[in-house]
């Protein structure tokens, strides 16, 4: 860790972190996580890596929350189209068979002739 982080501020961290795809966030977390889990690291160090790691959570958070809205927003258009198609084969009129007209035949049957 370089001393530069020592001093960033959360909202400087989120600056930082906020390029990061979900899995890079990720990664880099599990990492601080693993050294933090250690302990053998100076206190200093430690909560510069602390604050990176809330930097880096509240990233992750945001992508999911993300893929949350993304999900749901994709399964609202499917229950809309599921509703509209059933809708609309509910709606559709009846189709009553006829006979096609044929201008040659009369409507009238042909008196007969006695």
């Amino acid at each position: 860790m370089n001393g530069t982080d020592a001093y960033l501020d959360s909202a400087a961290l989120d600056e930082k972190v906020a390029n990061y795809s979900y899995e890079e966030a990720r990664t880099r977390l599990v990492e601080i996580v693993s050294r933090l889990e250690q302990g053998n690291i100076p206190l200093e160090e430690a909560l510069t890596l602390w604050e990176l790691g809330e930097a880096l959570a509240r990233r992750c958070e945001s992508w999911l929350n993300g893929a949350r809205e993304r999900l749901a927003a994709a399964q609202e258009r499917t229950r809309q189209a599921q509703a509209a198609s059933e809708s609309g084969a509910n709606n559709a009129p009846a189709v009553v068979p006829t006979q096609p007209s044929n201008p040659t035949t009369s409507a009238v049957p042909a008196k007969e002739e006695q």
